[in-house]
């Protein structure tokens, strides 16, 4: 081993007969280094866009919640609920209640979403960290019912904290009919901002959130919510989602953070597969210049090799020199990408020099994230492919020198 090794060492950093060998091997081992960086800075910034679009998340998605299997809403029994806040590993719950509704605000119009909340949802979620004006206060001390519309909303109603006007908030009557005047047909309140919260375009453009006895009134929900959203104790939740299922039984769907997103997350790990993978084929494309360089070295070492097996060098020993030159111009491409993978990284964390284009999320550079495991992986998966184009060469052109003297 030690000796193979010792010559493979030699003859990779000799200098050939033939200049094209080196510089044969020299862009083998920039192929792989370019490849290695650019597996590490993509996976980098696949994690830093998971964690900034979970942070997003995390912000309005509750780590469990629980809905009704069938229908928009349920009643929220009283006697589970005490089982649930009973329940080891229950921080706390809050009960919400969501429909669309027509905003007015002056003469403007919208649709969004109202979302009833009661007192414990800013212990639930974060959404009281993410105001762009004015503070989440939906009930006073006075008892006055307050909204805190997204930021998407206020902007197209033109609504702000300090203003005078009321926003009218129009939802369909379940009973009734609407008779000669079409605004029979609504239940009609107004109410006024007391802060406009901001967390992404999509929930911004889309949520204004109200007290839930308010939302309870206007909608005609009374005793009914959406939705039970709950704050654990542990961000590992296996165990009391498998507690709350008991408490709630199969007319109810339990969900975590990563069920209520399951159709990104699982977007996300695809595309980063596919990434890899593609990244992964050019590396094996440009690993073919090994192929090239070991076979313009086995040739060229002919005489080199019937010497060696004059001295009584077997034919694994003439191999082995042969697999560890390819390997070596891996390792050395693989542990240049990682260093260079690891400084580009490190500038963007420091300094964000690659800047995003959209002013709606809450940083403006490409967010960065290096773990461990892809610092393994990539690595492997290099040597893994060097040892393959080493291999092939080495497997089938040595056959006819090594059998030539048999």
């Amino acid at each position: 081993m030690k000796l193979s090794l010792y010559i493979a060492k030699r003859y990779l950093f000799a200098k050939k007969s033939r200049n094209a060998i080196n510089v044969i091997s020299a862009v083998s081992v920039a192929g792989v280094a370019v490849g290695t960086m650019a597996l590490i800075i993509v996976l980098s910034v696949f994690n830093g866009l998971e964690k900034m679009v979970s942070s997003i998340f995390n912000t309005f998605d509750p780590e469990i919640k629980i809905t009704a299997a069938e229908g928009k809403t349920f009643v929220a029994d009283s006697s589970r609920l005490k089982l649930l806040a009973e329940t080891k590993g229950v921080s706390c719950y809050s009960l919400t209640i969501e429909e669309n509704a027509l905003l007015k605000y002056g003469e403007r119009q919208y649709i969004a979403t109202i979302k009833g909340v009661d007192k414990n949802y800013a212990r639930v979620t974060d959404i009281d960290s993410s105001m762009w004006e004015g503070e989440f206060i939906l009930t006073a001390e006075n008892g006055r019912p307050y909204a805190v519309p997204g930021l998407g909303v206020s902007q197209y109603l033109g609504i702000r904290v300090n203003f005078i006007t009321p926003l009218n908030i129009y939802v369909p009557r379940k009973s009734g009919s609407a008779g000669m005047n079409p605004e029979n047909a609504f239940n009609r309140k107004y109410i006024f901002p007391s802060g406009i919260f901001e967390v992404e375009k999509e929930y911004d453009s889309k949520y204004i959130y109200l007290p839930l006895e308010f939302a309870r009134e206007i909608t005609e929900n009374e005793g009914s919510v959406s939705a039970i959203e709950i704050k654990a104790d542990s961000p590992e939740t296996k165990s009391l989602e498998k507690k709350i299922k008991k408490i709630y039984g199969e007319g109810y769907i339990v969900k975590n953070r990563f069920q209520q997103q399951e159709i990104f997350y699982k977007v996300m790990k695809s595309e980063r597969l596919a990434i890899f993978l593609i990244l992964t084929l050019i590396l094996v494309i440009a690993s073919f210049n090994i192929i090239g360089s070991l076979t313009m070295l086995i040739i060229e070492k002919e005489r080199d090799i019937e010497i060696l097996k004059s001295l009584g060098a077997d034919n694994d020993l003439i191999r082995k020199i042969f697999i560890f030159e390819g390997w070596l111009i891996s390792i050395i491409g693989a542990v240049a990408g990682l260093m260079l993978g690891f400084f580009v990284c490190w500038l963007q964390q420091t300094f964000g020099l690659v800047r995003l284009q959209s002013s709606s999320l809450i940083m403006d550079a490409y967010p960065v994230i290096m773990k461990l495991k892809d610092f393994i992986i990539v690595p492997a998966t290099v040597l893994i492919i060097g040892y393959w184009a080493a291999w092939y060469p080495v497997r089938y052109l040595t056959r006819k020198f090594l059998t030539k003297n048999v």
